[in-house]
């Protein structure tokens, strides 16, 4: 609650839904909400505590496409890695509760930090491969050549 000069409140704060007048009725509603507010943290901490203990066994794999010398076009960001959570596991994931520092751009096996509350931080191994097989060159012997 904070007092304010009456024209401020008039002409800019409560018609613009900033502010509401204090009354013993509105008290009353600002109560409810903030009890609300409490059970509402307290089920997403209990949610997200869970979904840090599932992460744990979850290795995410992601197929990219590689040029030649086993290059990614383009690269893996934390929008890739929620999309690939989303269709391989069904865990809807926000991209800003990924905490990339940069880009992947390179095959190879990443520890990727998740950042899911502010007092729960959890791991996410994050493979990425290729989708083109690897082709393995097998050197051919070479018959010597017949001498007449």
């Amino acid at each position: 609650m904070v007092s304010v000069a009456p024209g401020y409140a008039r002409n800019y704060l409560l018609p613009h839904g900033l502010a509401i007048p204090s009354s013993p009725g509105n008290q009353r509603r600002i109560a409810s909400l903030q009890v609300q507010k409490v059970e509402r943290e307290e089920t997403e901490l209990q949610h997200m505590t869970e979904l840090r203990d599932s992460l744990k066994s979850l290795k995410l794999v992601i197929k990219v496409k590689t040029g030649e010398g086993r290059k990614l076009f383009g690269s893996v960001t934390s929008g890739t890695i929620c999309d690939e959570l989303k269709n391989q596991f069904d865990v809807d994931l926000d991209k800003r509760k990924v905490s990339l520092d940069k880009a992947i751009k390179e095959i190879g096996e990443y520890d990727v930090p998740l950042k899911l509350h502010v007092d729960i931080e959890a791991q996410l191994n994050v493979i990425v491969e290729s989708e083109t097989p690897v082709e393995v060159v097998v050197d051919e012997e070479v018959e010597p050549a017949a001498t007449e």
